[in-house]
């Protein structure tokens, strides 16, 4: 896990959106009832900056990704809501107009790298299949672009490499390829769903600083799928916090992680290592568990695992869903009031 350490990344929200996510509900139909993944989150990506999306296992963070490129089995999920790409209507676009856009205006960096490449093709034709799909190249322009790109994204020898297969390169050398494949065809948003899992800090250093130097030159908007609030603090302008399936806080990195005011964000960061604490204070973890999402508990989704129902009333907490707000800058669902929020992370920032 990364030490968190705020840095200034850029610009944080300049009101230019070009992805709009609304009210988007996501639920699986299952033998035991009905899954609610995503209840109702809303938020936006400007163009040319970095949102992360952060969360425990389960929160919704990819479930919502992949609704954006649209790859859930209709058969067992139903979608509400809106998703505004480039002044397209996502949800219920036709499968002719997804196809489109996924691999050329929307791509997506996965996971494990190992499993998304295909083990019986060169890296090269897996590069260049996409570009082909989408540019209508040629065997040979689509080979050319494939060395370009693996260039680009700092693999050496490129030319020699092109016809070598997944297996042939290291962990961190597969999720270059993975970076190269996404951005072959130039396109305006990137989802990284968990883009340094597994690989050591060095490696994954390298990773978030390519995507950084490939961003500045070619003005991707990208969104961090990540458990990681070291790697959001490093490669972030913007932060969605999620819990089961809702915006629990958002707004700028320097806003959420510098002044936090949702408990299950303060919790986030208490469990996490910081640079420059001693080093015989322990981290402290979230208590509980996240609740089922068959069932998810009435009011505050997260009012079971909070130390701070007292302090509003736990009628309230477990009553009524609060809402994020404000519309706009660092929002926060919890009835606390502010100066609570405010002397609160005081208080935990002054026992560290």
């Amino acid at each position: 896990m990364t030490a968190v350490t705020l840095t200034e990344t850029g610009p944080g929200r300049r009101g230019d959106s070009f992805l709009s996510v609304q009210d988007l509900h996501v639920s699986f139909s299952t033998e035991d009832g009905t899954v609610k993944a995503v209840d109702g989150l809303s938020f936006e990506v400007e163009k040319g900056t970095t949102l992360g999306i952060v969360g425990e296992s389960g929160s919704g963070k990819s479930v919502t990704n992949l609704a954006i490129l649209g790859l859930h089995n209709s058969e067992h999920a139903e979608i509400g809501g809106e998703i505004w790409f480039e002044d397209r209507e996502l949800v219920g676009a036709s499968r002719t107009t997804l196809e489109r856009l996924r691999g050329n205006r929307i791509a997506m960096i996965f996971q494990d790298p190992l499993t998304a490449l295909s083990p019986f093709h060169t890296v090269g034709r897996q590069i260049g299949e996409v570009y082909r799909k989408h540019k209508g190249a040629s065997k040979r322009e689509a080979r050319d672009r494939a060395i370009e790109m693996l260039d680009r994204v700092g693999i050496p020898n490129a030319k020699v490499r092109v016809d070598d297969y997944p297996h042939h390169f290291s962990g961190g050398m597969r999720q270059r390829v993975m970076i190269a494949m996404a951005l072959v065809c130039d396109p305006a948003l990137v989802i990284a769903d968990e883009p340094t899992t597994a690989l050591d800090v060095t490696v994954q250093a390298q990773i978030l600083d390519l995507l950084k130097d490939l961003q500045d030159q070619m003005g991707t908007s990208i969104i961090l799928i990540t458990h990681d609030l070291g790697v959001v603090a490093q490669a972030a302008h913007n932060v969605l916090v999620m819990y089961a399936g809702r915006a629990a806080e958002r707004g700028t990195v320097r806003e959420v992680l510098g002044a936090p005011r949702h408990p299950y964000t303060w919790g986030l960061l208490s469990s996490a290592p910081r640079l420059g604490s001693a080093v015989d204070v322990p981290l402290k973890p979230v208590r509980g568990t996240p609740p089922s999402l068959l069932n998810p508990p009435s009011g505050c989704r997260f009012h079971p695992r909070c130390d701070y129902v007292k302090q509003v009333g736990p009628d309230l907490c477990a009553a009524e869903l609060p809402e994020l707000s404000p519309e706009s800058g660092h929002g926060d669902a919890c009835y606390l009031t502010l100066k609570q929020k405010q002397e609160i992370h005081t208080q935990l920032m002054e026992g560290r």
